[in-house]
């Protein structure tokens, strides 16, 4: 079963707003994978959930050029990773789950990935011009439709 939710919002506040929300449900060993061209709002996104696991939102930014950056916080650690730099990666040659036992891990182009990990979050971001943004998000595990239509 997948809980899919669809939102448009107008700001890259209320985009932080939803992505605080989802961070509140989320724990040690949570993988999020972001879907969206460049510029779609995924780091704003990343940013958004900072605060909801006890991180400075101001520290965030996009881990282009290190693959992964780690944000420690009160709640637990963000290991933001970024694969726009990627072709064709294997979940298990990154080591992201082993990343995830530790914190939660949030992946920045994770249609880079061959085989998405079984279980992820996928927040997928569209712009739709200006500041107008769609969001879907799909959590496997819940109430909704079947996983098949996640992709």
């Amino acid at each position: 079963m997948v809980e899919r939710q669809r939102l448009t919002v107008r700001s890259e506040e209320e985009t932080a707003r939803v992505a605080a929300e989802l961070a509140t449900t989320l724990r040690p060993g949570s993988i999020v994978l972001l879907y969206g061209d460049l510029g779609a709002g995924k780091t704003a996104f990343v940013r958004g959930m900072a605060p909801a696991l006890g991180i400075d939102p101001d520290e965030v930014s996009s881990p282009t050029f290190a693959l992964v950056q780690p944000y420690a916080g009160s709640r637990a650690t963000l290991f933001h990773v970024d694969l726009y730099r990627l072709e064709g990666a294997e979940i298990d040659e990154l080591g992201l789950d082993d990343l995830a036992t530790d914190g939660v891990v949030v992946v920045e182009w994770a249609e880079r990935l061959l085989r998405p990990p079984a279980g992820a979050i996928r927040v997928r971001l569209s712009d739709l011009g200006g500041d107008r943004r769609s969001i879907r998000i799909d959590c496997p595990g819940r109430a909704g439709s079947d996983p098949a239509e996640a992709d």
